[in-house]
């Protein structure tokens, strides 16, 4: 364990709790983010200045760009009403997280996603 590691693994179980995710959630995710150097180090960086560090990039992927495609599925859940999704951004941060650990081990899945599936759909939209 890395000597700041309590102060991570406080804000990473905060960031569940603030995001609705539940202990099975939590152990699951810090497992994960542990198991993964680059996304812990993207994670930490986060924690420390409030700003995304952006140097890890799976298929030329960062942080950002995760959460920049999210943000359209996050608007399509409001629109279907689900108001829990509404002001989250700690949900938000934490599936950008979630999904960048999910994207390490199935990029190619991820890749196809981010450029073919957005939120809300509507003709003429590409």
């Amino acid at each position: 364990m890395q000597e700041n590691d309590t102060s991570v693994i406080n804000w990473a179980k905060n960031l569940c709790l603030y995001a609705g995710e539940d202990e099975a959630f939590f152990e699951q995710f810090w497992s994960a983010i542990q198991n993964s150097p680059p996304v812990y180090r993207e994670f930490v960086y986060y924690l420390e200045n409030r700003n995304f560090l952006c140097e890890y990039r799976i298929e030329g992927y960062t942080i950002v760009d995760i959460m920049v495609w999210q943000m359209d599925h996050f608007k399509a859940e409001m629109d279907r009403g689900r108001e829990d999704m509404k002001q989250n951004g700690d949900k938000m941060l934490l599936m950008a997280f979630d999904t960048m650990l999910k994207m390490e081990k199935q990029p190619e899945k991820y890749v196809y996603l981010m450029q073919t599936q957005t939120g809300t759909d509507y003709p003429g939209k590409y």
